[in-house]
């Protein structure tokens, strides 16, 4: 079973004071349930549409003010979960995508959490969450073609040896590590702010983990809990 160790930038503390994220490995397994993504993903646009817990709203919006805080716009490139959210409210639902992407997306709409997923084999290194210098590569798609960008220097992301990984905290993922149920090794990331209370995050890490293993009898699951003040 492999294991991830992501790392946090101390400087982050100042940002985020109360930033926590369930990190979970994943050794995958043969998919021959894919349709418990589908479920999920319609169950929690549904629970969206008609509600969501007391405390989504403060999350989201404690998102906003910590990307303001590093310089990004939220209105103009929102956190992951409230981007979902958006897409949800405006056309009644969320297209598929993959059975993994359609099962994490599930999971941060019911929650209102960002969820990243990752292709680990495709990292050289360990993940680092840190703040950019400005000159660091990050791979992505305009007009349906790769294209290469940097970030803005003093933009908090995902990074490893090789570039970033994703864009302005959990905003863009890049493409060289993106997921798909082709993935053998798998790595999912859930962040949150106090604003989400810590058992919630735990329930979610829990619910993705156990729709993981219905979708993929036979996966291996590991999680840990990192940020400012975890175990």
């Amino acid at each position: 079973m492999f294991s991830v160790s992501p790392s946090i930038d101390p400087r982050i503390a100042s940002l985020a004071p109360g930033f926590r994220a369930l990190s979970l490995s994943v050794n995958a397994a043969p998919i021959v349930n894919p349709d418990v993504a589908g479920e999920a993903l319609r169950r929690a646009c549904q629970l969206l549409l008609t509600g969501g817990a007391a405390w989504s709203e403060a999350h989201l919006v404690a998102w906003a003010e910590v990307f303001r805080q590093f310089g990004a716009k939220p209105q103009r490139t929102p956190c992951s979960a409230e981007a979902l959210r958006k897409r949800v409210l405006r056309d009644g639902g969320l297209s598929s995508i993959d059975p993994v992407v359609d099962l994490y997306n599930a999971i941060s709409l019911q929650y209102a959490v960002p969820v990243g997923g990752e292709n680990y084999a495709a990292y050289v290194g360990t993940p680092r969450l840190t703040i950019a210098e400005g000159a660091e590569h990050f791979d992505t798609m305009k007009d349906g073609a790769l294209a290469h960008e940097s970030p803005e220097a003093g933009e908090v992301v995902w990074r490893d040896d090789a570039g970033v990984t994703c864009r302005r905290w959990n905003w863009r993922q890049g493409v060289r590590t993106r997921l798909n149920a082709e993935a053998k090794q798998m790595w999912f990331i859930l962040e949150s702010l106090p604003a989400m209370p810590l058992e919630a995050l735990h329930e979610a890490g829990d619910q993705l983990t156990q729709g993981l293993r219905l979708m993929m009898p036979g996966a291996a699951i590991a999680s840990t809990l990192i940020g400012f003040g975890a175990p």
